[in-house]
């Protein structure tokens, strides 16, 4: 599974990254029913920081964001918002061999896109390091980057030959 198709279903809600129930279940290729009738019968596997269900809130904001094209297209049941090891636990209660690869896959892209961001962070204490080293070629190069972009253009008087 291309892991741009998974990011693209990856959100983020309520300071997690989440996949929604209507989301894994085109993954899993099962109907989201059936996949919400899983979970309620395993619901002790699922805690709060595995699995919550979005409130109307949440619900709109997703709509306003083009995230779901309306309220109706939920089917009026509030979705499932999965936390990765939400995702892994389904892995327990879903067990095809559909769910089990859609799982790796989607495992494989949390950690891929927890690993930008430490490398991210990583670099961004990095340039900050530097910038205390470094003080004053650090402001130089602020005074440069803000000179050009606040620099005016005026008239300047004509170089050569006049008639």
């Amino acid at each position: 599974m291309e892991i741009e198709v998974i990011q693209n279903k990856i959100h983020e809600i309520r300071g997690f990254k989440v996949m929604l129930d209507y989301d894994l279940a085109s993954l899993y290729e099962i109907e989201n029913r059936i996949l919400k009738q899983a979970v309620k019968r395993n619901i002790s596997r699922f805690p709060n920081d595995f699995m919550f269900i979005l409130n109307d809130n949440e619900i709109n904001q997703l709509v306003s964001q083009n995230v779901i094209p309306s309220k109706s297209y939920l089917g009026g049941s509030s979705p499932f918002a999965f936390t990765e090891q939400g995702v892994a636990m389904l892995s327990s209660v879903l067990k095809s061999p559909k769910a089990i690869e859609i799982n790796i896959s989607i495992i494989r892209t949390f950690v891929t896109i927890r690993q930008f961001a430490l490398n991210y962070t990583d670099l961004q204490n990095r340039i900050n390091e530097i910038e205390g080293q470094f003080p004053e070629i650090y402001n130089v190069l602020n005074y440069l980057v803000e000179k050009d972009n606040n620099e005016v253009i005026t008239e300047r008087t004509k170089i050569g030959y006049k008639n």
